[in-house]
C-alpha cells in the first residue's frame, strides 16, 4: 500500500521532510478494524510530533503519522463486535500507532465510531480529534451538567482553531452556554461568531474586554493556545469555585497556587488517554464519535472544514502542514484520497 512519512525530523520546506513510500497492508489484531481510508485531516499534534520524534537520528522504516480518518471496514479481527466489513467509520486513532497517512490502517474498534451519514468523507474525517478533545474537556474533564450549568459563562481562549470550533458549538448547543471566544482578525471574528460564539475578544486585551461586556468573572476557561502565557489572565478571570482546563501543555511549571484563594480547579486533557493506558473506560470513545454522528445528521451542530486538498500525496501533507504551522489557520483542512 502506499504511504507517507518520514526518515527524520526536518522543516516542512525540506524535500524529504515527507516522502512516499510503499508498505505492506496492516494486519487486523483480534480487536482491531482494517479500514480503507478515504479521508483524512491534520491537526496541530500531526506537526508538532513530525518536528520532535525523528531529532538528529534517521529511522530504518519511515514513520506514518496522521490522526483522523474516515474510510471503509475491509478486515475484522476475530473479538470484533461493534462493526462490520462494508460499514463507514471515522476515528482520531492512537498515538502509541501507526497514524492515517495511508492507504490503510488498523484500528481498535472500540475508539471508532460511524461516520455521519449526511455530511462528505472530508467532512466527515475533520471532526474526529477535535469533537473527542472538545467533548472530554467539557464532560469528562469539566463535567458540566446541561441542567445545572445552562447558561453559564465559558471563555474559550482559541475560538477559531480546530478544538476551539467544535468546542464553541458543543458549549452552545450541547450545554447552553453563554459563550466568549477569542479572535482578532476579522476572519476569525466571523468564523467564531458561525460557530455560535455569542461574545467574542481580543486575546490581546482580554480581561479589559471580558469585563467591558459586563461579566468580573467566567465560570469556565478553555485554554487551546498557550497555558503558560495565559496562566495569570485565567487566574484573574475564573470565577471562585470555577474551572481552567487546557490542552496546550506547559514549558514550565504553572504556579497552581495562585488559584487557592478562589478554591478553583485545573484539569489537563488529553485526548489520547483512554488509548494509551487502555483504561477501563476506553470504549468510551466509541460511543462520543457515535453521538458526534447523530449531532452531525440531525443538524445540532456543523462539520468545521474549512479547505480541502485531494490526493494522498507528500505535496499535499506538506501544504497542510506549512499552513498549521503559520498559526493562522482556521478550522480543519483535510485531504480527500
Amino acid at each position: 500500500m502506499k504511504a507517507i512519512g518520514f526518515k527524520t525530523s526536518l522543516p516542512i520546506e525540506k524535500q524529504d521532510s515527507f516522502i512516499e513510500f510503499e508498505t505492506p497492508k496492516p494486519i487486523p489484531g483480534a480487536n482491531d478494524l482494517l479500514v480503507k481510508i478515504n479521508a483524512i485531516s491534520v491537526n496541530p499534534v500531526d506537526f508538532k510530533i513530525r518536528q520532535n520524534s525523528a531529532v538528529d537520528t534517521i529511522l530504518d522504516t519511515p514513520k506514518i503519522i496522521g490522526w483522523d480518518a474516515v474510510g471503509i471496514v475491509e478486515g475484522i479481527g476475530k473479538n470484533v463486535s461493534l462493526f462490520k466489513v462494508g460499514d463507514e467509520v471515522f476515528y482520531a486513532g492512537d498515538i502509541t500507532k501507526q497514524g492515517s497517512n495511508a492507504e490503510y490502517q488498523i484500528i481498535d474498534e472500540r475508539i471508532v465510531g460511524k461516520k455521519p451519514k449526511s455530511v462528505t468523507d472530508e467532512e466527515a474525517a475533520v471532526m474526529p480529534l477535535t469533537s473527542l478533545t472538545a467533548w472530554e474537556i467539557l464532560f469528562d474533564r469539566i463535567r458540566i451538567n446541561q441542567e445545572k450549568d445552562k447558561g453559564k459563562i465559558i471563555l474559550i481562549i482559541g475560538g477559531a482553531g480546530g478544538v476551539g470550533s467544535i468546542a464553541t458549538q458543543l458549549a452552545k448547543k450541547i450545554a447552553g452556554l453563554t459563550v466568549i471566544a477569542t479572535a482578532s482578525r476579522p476572519e476569525t471574528i466571523a468564523w467564531c461568531k458561525e460557530q455560535g460564539a455569542d461574545y467574542v475578544v481580543n486575546h490581546k486585551n482580554l480581561i479589559a474586554e471580558v469585563r467591558e461586556l459586563g461579566f468580573q468573572y467566567v465560570d469556565f476557561i478553555l485554554d487551546f493556545v498557550d497555558t503558560n502565557a495565559y496562566w495569570d489572565i485565567m487566574v484573574e478571570l475564573i470565577k471562585p469555585q470555577g474551572h481552567i482546563a487546557s490542552i496546550t501543555g506547559s514549558s514550565n511549571p504553572i504556579v497552581l497556587n495562585k488559584l487557592k484563594n478562589k478554591s478553583a480547579s485545573f484539569s489537563w486533557e488529553l485526548m489520547y488517554t483512554r488509548s494509551m493506558f487502555q483504561t477501563d473506560d476506553m470504549q468510551e470513545q466509541h460511543v462520543i464519535l457515535n453521538k458526534i454522528a447523530d449531532l452531525l445528521d440531525n443538524q445540532t451542530i456543523k462539520s468545521t472544514l474549512n479547505e480541502t486538498f485531494t490526493g494522498l500525496t507528500a505535496a499535499n501533507l506538506k501544504k497542510a502542514h506549512q499552513l498549521l504551522e503559520s498559526g493562522k489557520t482556521i478550522g480543519k483542512i483535510a485531504i480527500k484520497f
